[in-house]
């Protein structure tokens, strides 16, 4: 690097400080090249935000299997032994940018794995669960967590009427307004993949697979009184606690812990295992140990490094295929959908996103393109050689619809399948007294602040539709009791 400023192209500047003017106290030359190239650069140094899980912190570190599983994947990075080097990005869902890390909500848990046969992602939460099943109803739900259309304040009135309206999102709801919805660190949640994924193994056997990342950490969690303190104390905690550990060589670890399911169990299980908003009891289907993720390495440019990182599930290595969830099944979709309309169509050129190994891809041209195809024509199939897909090496991977036709409605109904459920038995059965009581005043205080009487009637109702007790309790805590 030069001792001099240079311009973007490596030219020398004349000045830091002055501009170039007709005399002393003169108009400014529209010929000073550098002081608007400094000014444009300003005014398009922003991209736009992410629409949901704006504000986010990462790292890169990298996956170690210490487990064999090659009885239930062929994906390259599950392999006994292997070490893969992966970057993970941490979120919060509803703010923006500038949003306190503590305010009560779910965290994105964003996983790209540089495996041997391109990135692998995946895009979870720290809950096993979410509040939608149907991907249909993805952009409603975030725009009642956002901010109201005439006001522009976030909005209890508008989360609860949603919520209430979509008894699906229970179970979603008791998480979220327990203590994992305020995590006190990054590096103190857990990570799940949520949805339901498709495992291949060598001898094309089918299996289904979710995914828990059990931070070594420990889980911890902050109070509703600490977090709103927090929030006005230091809005970037939880980027600060993961960029200093790290910096400090304390580089935070989560063991990757995976549930699986027979192929052949999943049509008469006894709800849908495909649906987003439950879990599968650990009963029917024990953790299995995998490997061991770990974070060692602070971006050395924040901008370049996570706000440009772009996941997607869609990006699916071979001996990994998706589900019939449909919330996923939407999702291999909008995601890279709006990385093209946030960072360009060209986002898989910037050094986040980069495979570690060189893609064979007929892609050209776009805005701010400079890899070129290594291939003798841009397109297939050629006479002039190039790459060509191997469907025998790499078969496309799938599940049976046998006799269906393309429809909307609802999962067909099994023995189990109910809403309120899965949250009761959370309630009664994982929550000891203290997280009880905890979960009635998060609730209640949550409800107090400013929902109408026509969806707090229906809160309250849907919390005793939970459990008895507790909406019974948070009946009374919101009626002044």
């Amino acid at each position: 690097m030069s001792d001099y400023t240079t311009n973007n192209v490596g030219i020398p500047v004349e000045s830091d400080e002055h501009s170039l003017t007709v005399g002393a106290d003169g108009p400014i030359l529209l010929q000073d090249h550098y002081l608007i190239e400094k000014m444009a650069q300003f005014n398009r140094e922003r991209v736009p935000e992410r629409v949901v899980h704006a504000k986010g912190s990462g790292a890169y570190g990298f996956f170690e299997v210490t487990n064999d599983v090659s009885q239930f994947t062929k994906a390259d990075l599950f392999q006994p032994g292997r070490r893969t080097e992966m970057l993970a990005r941490f979120s919060t869902v509803a703010g923006e940018q500038g949003s306190p890390d503590t305010w009560r909500d779910p965290r994105g848990f964003a996983l790209k794995f540089y495996t041997d046969h391109g990135n692998y992602d995946m895009v979870g939460n720290n809950t096993p669960v979410f509040f939608v099943r149907d991907t249909i109803k993805f952009q409603d739900f975030i725009r009642s967590q956002k901010r109201h259309i005439g006001s522009g304040l976030r909005d209890n009135d508008m989360q609860w009427d949603f919520w209430t309206l979509s008894p699906e999102s229970a179970h979603q709801v008791t998480w979220l307004m327990g203590d994992r919805g305020l995590p006190s660190s990054y590096r103190h949640m857990n990570g799940y993949s949520s949805h339901t994924y498709m495992w291949i193994n060598a001898a094309g056997e089918k299996f289904w697979v979710k995914y828990h990342f059990k931070t070594d950490q420990g889980i911890g969690f902050l109070t509703q009184e600490d977090a709103d303190r927090l929030a006005g104390e230091d809005a970037d905690l939880h980027r600060r606690d993961l960029w200093e550990a790290i910096e400090g060589g304390d580089h935070p670890s989560w063991t990757l812990r995976v549930q699986i399911m027979p192929f052949d169990d999943a049509p008469d299980y006894r709800f849908n295992p495909f649906d987003l908003t439950k879990v599968w009891p650990h009963g029917d289907y024990p953790l299995i140990d995998v490997g061991r993720m770990t974070l060692n390495r602070n971006p050395e440019d924040f901008f370049i490094h996570i706000e440009q990182a772009a996941f997607e599930p869609s990006n699916l290595v071979p001996g990994i295929a998706p589900s019939p969830d449909k919330m996923l099944l939407g999702r291999l979709f909008s995601y890279p959908d709006t990385h093209r309309h946030r960072i360009g169509p060209n986002y898989a050129q910037l050094p986040p996103n980069r495979p570690h190994v060189q893609p064979a891809s007929y892609a050209k041209d776009g805005p701010m393109r400079y890899v070129t195809p290594n291939v003798a024509r841009p397109y297939a199939p050629n006479s002039y050689g190039g790459p060509a897909a191997d469907p025998r090496r790499f078969p496309p991977v799938g599940w049976s619809v046998e006799d269906s036709e393309m429809v909307r409605h609802a999962y067909t109904l099994r023995r189990d399948d109910d809403d309120w459920g899965q949250a009761g038995t959370m309630v009664r059965e994982v929550l000891d007294d203290a997280a009880r009581d905890r979960l009635v005043n998060n609730i209640s205080g949550h409800l107090l602040g400013g929902v109408s009487t026509p969806v707090l009637e229906r809160a309250v109702q849907y919390w005793r539709n939970v459990d008895k007790t507790l909406g019974d309790r948070v009946a009374a805590k919101v009626s002044g009791g």
